[in-house]
């Protein structure tokens, strides 16, 4: 196989191990009323099915990064994948709560090391000219599992039982698992980089503490005493493992964690702040769409799943136009040439078209066709295609091949805390919106109550009491709440698009920073079109 064919091929692997990640994620929503049902969970049972995943990613996101740098990306990468798909044969067959919970955390153990080791490999295996368009195909991955969870979640709810939305993990990590083992060449750190034990330990408590303090705010308001305590405990344990680093990172034989002179770099500071933004806004359309469709359009979870398809359509559309406009050029002569979009100018559009995208969809109304939903969610996805990549690219491309693995998780550790924010300020500017325009006071409390807990509530009690006045009412109500979330994520689209222009470099691959004279010098990276692994000392 030619070199260049392998290291394709390799990224293809790579990409399925990413998406399998993002399907689990998309179709355990699916599935959470049906164990609800099926195990008589309590909300408070569906919440830590779902939270128990996302807490274990924040504890240990940082620490599989210094694995990967210490032992190998691919060594780490394989063993992640052996516990996903292991915790996913768990999951499905778990026969309690409290099992199903024990899985879900165990799974994301395995899930806390595949996005960055995924997003490591690409600065070892790609040189700069072929980078954005492997960045490219890593975002596909990561946005094409939101329609194709609910897709095959909504067949496999229809046909079998609940734990077989667990069981898609297998054979897609069975393919990664191959492919990944043949394709895929081993990489780390030339110098083996030492266990930050205190930083481990007080970066996993700090970003534990902050995910589960906005957790619960989201789900118990932003007054609960225990949501405000945690958060505040872990911002002065962010602040200290800060302060723990730089401490480190001066010592003679220091070596920390993560390498937070990265942040110096305008490419790796902002792209990491942008590709955050980009999650921010798009939980809106990928938080409220299929809401919409499922309890205001009457979809199935299958259908839901269909209707989200154009957001894949135009994100592709944008992918391929942003890849081709921002690609290095050679003349006539064979001189090399600018691209003609600048990385800022290309993330200073996406936002810009993303950002429309949301505003056209926020004047929804209770009368706007499937034409109109397809089309703004179709131009959301096209700005979500030129921005995500270009933004990533300028995050990833100061990364050497020494410390790619820790810098690739300090970029996903940023990451998940801001869709974690984002989740719990969205989702409560979704729900004050819906409650501000029920007029309830002929209901019963309890009655009431349950219209006020969530669309899907509120259509469950209209259609058992055969009101077709409060289903209109529960559903304005819902768009009213989806338009205001929508015109908040075109802000921040706004926002990002500004910032971009104002601070992003136009060119991305800039020089990691200079490294203390007792840090190891950083690992030749492997010509373009090499596959040859590079060896630990």
């Amino acid at each position: 196989m030619k070199q260049s064919t392998r290291r394709w091929s390799a990224l293809a692997a790579i990409a399925v191990s990413v998406l399998v990640v993002g399907l689990d994620l998309t179709v355990l929503s699916l599935a959470l009323p049906t164990i609800a049902s099926t195990m008589h969970a309590s909300t408070g049972d569906l919440q830590w099915i779902a939270d128990s995943y996302s807490l274990v990613i924040a504890a240990l996101i940082l620490p599989a990064g210094l694995l990967g740098d210490r032992y190998g990306r691919k060594k780490v990468l394989l063993a992640a994948l052996v516990v996903f798909v292991a915790c996913s044969v768990w999951c499905a067959y778990s026969v309690s709560i409290g099992e199903l919970i024990a899985a879900r955390a165990m799974l994301g153990v395995g899930a806390a090391a595949v996005f960055p080791m995924a997003l490591s490999v690409i600065p070892v295996m790609f040189a700069e000219e072929e980078r954005q368009k492997a960045i490219a195909v890593m975002a596909g991955a990561i946005f094409l599992a939101y329609p194709i969870g609910p897709i095959l979640g909504g067949f496999l709810l229809d046909h079998f039982w609940w734990g077989s939305v667990f069981l898609i993990n297998v054979p897609i990590v069975a393919i990664a698992l191959v492919a990944v083992t043949f394709l895929l060449p081993e990489s780390r750190a030339e110098k083996r980089p030492r266990l930050d034990l205190p930083g481990i330990l007080i970066s996993s408590a700090a970003l534990t503490a902050v995910t589960y303090g906005f957790i619960r705010a989201g789900q118990e308001g932003w007054t609960d005493t225990l949501a405000l305590v945690t958060i505040g405990a872990g911002a002065v344990l962010l602040a200290l493992f800060v302060a723990w680093e730089r401490a480190a990172t001066r010592r003679v034989s220091g070596q920390p964690l993560v390498d937070l002179s990265l942040f110096r770099l305008a490419g790796f500071r902002w792209g990491t702040i942008l590709m955050t933004m980009v999650s921010f806004a798009m939980f809106g359309l990928m938080f409220t769409a299929p809401l919409y469709f499922q309890e205001v359009r009457g979809a199935t979870p299958l259908g839901s799943g269909i209707r989200l398809l154009p957001l894949i359509g135009g994100m592709l559309v944008g992918m391929v136009a942003g890849s081709r406009l921002s690609a290095a050029r050679t003349g006539p002569s064979g001189k090399p040439l600018p691209p003609l979009v600048s990385t800022k100018m290309a993330v200073t559009a996406g936002f810009a078209v993303m950002g429309g995208g949301l505003a056209i969809g926020a004047f929804t109304g209770l009368s706007s066709s499937m034409g109109f939903a397809a089309l703004w969610i179709t131009v959301t996805g096209l700005g979500l295609g030129i921005a995500m990549p270009s933004a990533m690219n300028a995050a990833v491309s100061p990364l050497t091949g020494e410390r790619s693995g820790s810098g690739s998780a300090l970029i996903s550790a940023v990451r998940q805390v801001g869709a974690t924010i984002g989740v719990a300020v969205l989702g409560t500017v979704l729900s004050n919106g819906y409650t501000s325009q029920l007029n309830l006071g002929a209901l019963p409390e309890s009655v009431a109550s349950a219209v006020k807990s969530s669309v899907a509530g509120g259509v469950a009690v209209a259609k058992q009491l055969g009101s077709s006045a409060l289903l209109n009412e529960v559903r304005s109500a819902f768009i009213h709440g989806m338009d205001i979330m929508l015109w908040t994520c075109c802000g921040i689209a706004v926002v990002s698009a500004l910032l971009a222009l104002a601070f992003l470099p136009r060119r991305s691959g800039q020089a990691q920073p200079a490294r203390a004279p007792e840090a190891a010098a950083p690992a030749p990276r492997e010509p373009a079109g090499s596959a040859e692994p590079q060896r630990a000392q």
